[in-house]
């Protein structure tokens, strides 16, 4: 395995496993209809809209899931070039900075460094999705009516990932000659 790869899945970087789907849930088949939508073409047009007879929130879901483990693994391929002295500032160039604001210890929207607010980001997102009262896993089981609202906080902050990585990091992604894929993602994402 490249030096690369190794650091990439070391566990002590922000790359965190991907949260997977039990096989034979109905969750688990819009999964690899979505997979399957995207290894069969690039008209992610197509592959966005939602399946017929399949709902929203389930489809969402779904994807919110896939964007953070893939935006998790984006971050992890550049994460030891983005330090506290490469990154002392999180942001989106020189016209945008993103603070970090949650329920607990940052009451206040918080100036941060790239990978202290990323580290932030993808723990909050774990618990997030990993939380049965946001993200049922059960079939039957509702969705909660705040649903969609923090699915958008979710893929906002995610957002944010994707430029600070297009503005401060592309050049590394270009070296591993990943480009493609993190394009292809965004295409997706957007």
């Amino acid at each position: 395995m490249s030096h690369a790869l190794k650091q990439v899945f070391n566990k002590d970087k922000t790359f965190r496993p991907k949260r997977k789907f039990e096989p034979g849930t109905q969750r688990f088949e819009l999964h690899k209809k979505a997979q399957a939508s995207l290894n069969a073409g690039l008209d992610l047009k197509v592959a966005v809209q939602l399946p017929p007879g399949e709902e929203q929130n389930d489809w969402v879901a779904v994807h919110v899931v896939d964007f953070f483990n893939r935006i998790n693994l984006i971050y992890g391929t550049i994460s030891d070039y983005c330090t506290e002295q490469s990154c002392p500032v999180m942001s989106g160039g020189p016209k945008y900075e993103y603070r970090w604001q949650d329920e607990h210890k940052y009451r206040k929207p918080t100036a941060l460094s790239a990978p202290q607010y990323m580290n932030l980001l993808m723990d909050w997102i774990e618990v997030q999705i990993n939380n049965e009262d946001i993200f049922p896993t059960n079939v039957g089981t509702p969705f909660p009516k705040n649903f969609l609202p923090v699915v958008k906080k979710i893929l906002s902050r995610l957002f944010r990932v994707f430029v600070h990585v297009y503005i401060h990091h592309f050049d590394r992604i270009t070296q591993m000659g990943s480009e493609a894929h993190v394009n292809t993602c965004y295409k997706h994402f957007y």
